[in-house]
C-alpha cells in the first residue's frame, strides 16, 4: 500500500511511514502492514533487527486515523472503530515483545497511535524536532496502545501528570519519563541508517548516542509528585486546588479543557498499569475504555470539536472537571465479557 513500506534491506527489516501530508497518521491498513512484517521477521534469519521510520520533517506519527473512527461512529457504526482498535492493540503488544531489536527515529510530532508504534521498541531514538504526547484526554479517550504502561513506568507521578493532561515532550523530557532512550541530533540518522542496513549491528546506535539534554520535566518532578500522587482525579484536584503555585495554576487549566471522564479513567488506568506492569493487561484496560467511548463517552464531542469543526469548544458529559462520579469511571472500565479483548 502506498501509505507504508515494509521490506528487507540490508541486514534489517525496515518499516517506513509514507503519508507525510496527513503526518503519517496510522490507518487501519497501515497497522495491518505493520503487525504482517513483524509476523514475517520474528523467525526470519536474514533479519538481524526492525528499523521504523518515516518520511517527512513535521511527523514521525502524529496518531490514529480518527477521522475515519468518526465518520463511522456518528452513524453508529461501531464495530468498524473497535476492530481498528482490536488490531491495532494486538500489533502493539507483538512490537512490545518483539524477539529481536527495534528501533524507531522518532522526528517532529509523535503521538497517541504513533507511541503505540515508535515507544514499544527497544531502541527508541528523538532529536530536536521530537515533539511526543498522549493526548487523548482532549478528544475523549485515554492514552491506549499500551500508553498507560508507559505512563505508569514513569518515574514518580509524571505518568498521571502526562497522561491527565496530554502534556507535550521535547527529546530531553521523552528520556527522563521513559518514552524513548537515546538522544541523536537528526542530521545523523541518515548516516545511522546506512551503518544499521549494512551491519544490522544495534550497538551502533549507542556508539552515537549523543549525552542527553537537561530535561525541564525532571526539574519539576518534586511539585507532580507532590500533586498527582491521590488515589483519585478527585484526590488530585483537591491538592491543585490547594496549591498556591504556578505550576498548579497552569495544570488546573489545562485540566478544565479535557474530558473529565476521560481525565478521570486516564489515572485509575494508570494506576492499574502501575499493579500489573503487563502489556497485554494494560491493553485489555485502555480496550474496555475504547470499546465504550463512542457510545457513552466523549470521543465523538471531542473529535468533533477538535478535528471536524474545529470550534475547540466541546460539550463534555461533565460541565466541569471534578464532577465525574467514581462509579462512572468503574462502570467504563468494567469487564467486557465475551467482547473482552483478549491478545
Amino acid at each position: 500500500m502506498n501509505d507504508i513500506r515494509t521490506r528487507i534491506e540490508g541486514q534489517i527489516g525496515r518499516i517506513t511511514f509514507t503519508r507525510p501530508k496527513a503526518l503519517n497518521a496510522l490507518s487501519h491498513d497501515m497497522s495491518l502492514a505493520l503487525e504482517q512484517a513483524l509476523d514475517d521477521w520474528a523467525e526470519n534469519d536474514a533479519v538481524k533487527m526492525v528499523l521504523i521510520d518515516a518520511e517527512g520533517d513535521r511527523a514521525f506519527c502524529a496518531g490514529g486515523d480518527i477521522a475515519a473512527m468518526y465518520e463511522a461512529g456518528i452513524k453508529g457504526k461501531y464495530d468498524g472503530p473497535r476492530t481498528f482498535w482490536r488490531d491495532e492493540y494486538r500489533m502493539n503488544a507483538k512490537l512490545f515483545s518483539f524477539p529481536k531489536p527495534v528501533a524507531s527515529l522518532m522526528q517532529g510530532f509523535t503521538m497517541g497511535g504513533g507511541v503505540g508504534v515508535g515507544c514499544h521498541g527497544s531502541h527508541r531514538v528523538v532529536g530536536d524536532t521530537t515533539q511526543i504526547a498522549m493526548p487523548e484526554t482532549g478528544i475523549g479517550l485515554i492514552p491506549d496502545v499500551g500508553g498507560t504502561l508507559i505512563l505508569a513506568r514513569a518515574p514518580g507521578r509524571i505518568g498521571e501528570y502526562l497522561g491527565a493532561t496530554g502534556g507535550r515532550i521535547g527529546a530531553a523530557d521523552a528520556i527522563h519519563a521513559g518514552f524513548a532512550d537515546y538522544y541523536i541530533p537528526e542530521d545523523r540518522w541518515p548516516a545511522l541508517t546506512a551503518t544499521l542496513i549494512e551491519t544490522g549491528d544495534w550497538t551502533a546506535i549507542d556508539r552515537a548516542a549523543h549525552p542527553v539534554p537537561s530535561s525541564p520535566l525532571a526539574s519539576q518532578q518534586a511539585e507532580i509528585d507532590a500533586c498527582f500522587a491521590g488515589d483519585s482525579l478527585s484526590d488530585i484536584l483537591a491538592v491543585l486546588k490547594a496549591t498556591d503555585s504556578e505550576f498548579a495554576a497552569k495544570t488546573l487549566k489545562v485540566l478544565g479543557r479535557v474530558s473529565p471522564l476521560s481525565a478521570g479513567c486516564t489515572i485509575e488506568l494508570v494506576h492499574r498499569a502501575r499493579l500489573s506492569d503487563d502489556i497485554k493487561k494494560a491493553l485489555e484496560q485502555e480496550f474496555r475504555f475504547t470499546y465504550r467511548s463512542m457510545d457513552q463517552g466523549d470521543f465523538l464531542e471531542g473529535v468533533r470539536a477538535q478535528i471536524i469543526d474545529k470550534d475547540r469548544n466541546p460539550t463534555w458529559k461533565h460541565r466541569q472537571i471534578d464532577a465525574v462520579p467514581s462509579l462512572e469511571v468503574t462502570q467504563m472500565l468494567m469487564p467486557l465479557g465475551a467482547d473482552a479483548l483478549k491478545i
